[in-house]
């Protein structure tokens, strides 16, 4: 009976020392620290260069060598680009430009450079007044549109403006804007929030006047829609790219004249959704 009793325990040991030898073997390379894979120094660093013959316009020009994707940002949130990306920076000021180079194993590393813009671009001006919501000046450039009676409302900051929303109410803000016939137009904004549900924002610039007391709606042509699978989780960037609802935000119209440019937000459980750098400019 005591032999039995020694084989057994002998027995079972070895079987629990091969098993952890298996359990380890089947360990996934990346539960190692440093496992040779994961490229820990991928190289963020890049270069700026205006395009010559371009007004306004730079050439973003990163490194090749291991980096797998490339992640910018000019200052309104970080968009998917390729090694070598143009920009586009109308408007006069002090831009903080930074590249995330991804390589090997997700590694990032990121290297962030400032850019002086000296001169706007002339045929490049933001139609938009107020767009930047810093001043009263700005705020009162922006009329609310009155939609429901309650339970939504859009409030002016220093620097954005963000609106509230919940129980199915919404309203929206808008201002009047001279068009040129047949000329392309690119509207577009920077908009942030933790994430809303059931809950739909929208973008029209349409000739239509819109009416205090009713709603809005027509051609969306940028915005956010939970049941399209925007504006679920926290966003925080371009509209034009963090968007998925709307024709385009490239307008253009038959005739010169007056077109409104209407921003309409809300939902059963918006939360907060803010917005800044809102623009309406000729595209060239």
């Amino acid at each position: 009976m005591k032999i039995k009793i020694k084989v057994s325990q002998y027995i079972l040991i070895v079987f629990g020392f091969l098993g952890m030898v298996f359990l380890t073997a089947c360990q996934p390379e990346d539960s190692f620290e440093n496992n040779g894979l994961t490229d820990y120094d991928v190289n963020a660093a890049f270069t700026i260069t205006p395009i010559e013959g371009a007004v306004n316009r730079y050439l973003l020009a990163g490194e090749t060598q291991n980096v797998l994707k490339n992640l910018w940002n000019t200052g309104d949130g970080n968009f998917v680009g390729s090694t070598d990306e143009e920009i586009y920076l109308p408007d006069a000021g002090i831009y903080t430009i930074s590249h995330t180079a991804i390589g090997r194993g997700g590694a990032t590393n990121t290297i962030t450079q400032e850019l002086v813009v000296d001169s706007p671009d002339p045929d490049g001006g933001n139609l938009i007044l107020g767009g930047k919501f810093e001043t009263t000046e700005d705020h009162n450039q922006w009329t609310i549109l009155n939609i429901s009676a309650s339970g939504a409302q859009w409030t002016f900051n220093e620097g954005n403006a963000t609106i509230s929303a919940s129980g199915w109410n919404q309203q929206g803000l808008f201002q009047a804007v001279e068009v040129e016939a047949n000329q392309d137009y690119s509207i577009d904004m920077k908009a942030w929030g933790n994430g809303s549900t059931d809950t739909w924002f929208e973008v029209y610039v349409s000739t239509v006047a819109p009416v205090q007391g009713n709603d809005y709606s027509g051609d969306i042509r940028i915005g956010l829609n939970t049941w399209n699978g925007c504006g679920n989780a926290p966003f925080n960037g371009k509209l034009s790219l963090i968007g998925c609802a709307g024709s385009g935000n490239i307008v253009n119209f038959a005739q010169s004249g007056t077109v409104y440019y209407i921003i309409k937000c809300g939902g059963d459980n918006v939360g907060e959704i803010s917005i800044t750098d809102v623009e309406m400019r000729k595209v060239n």
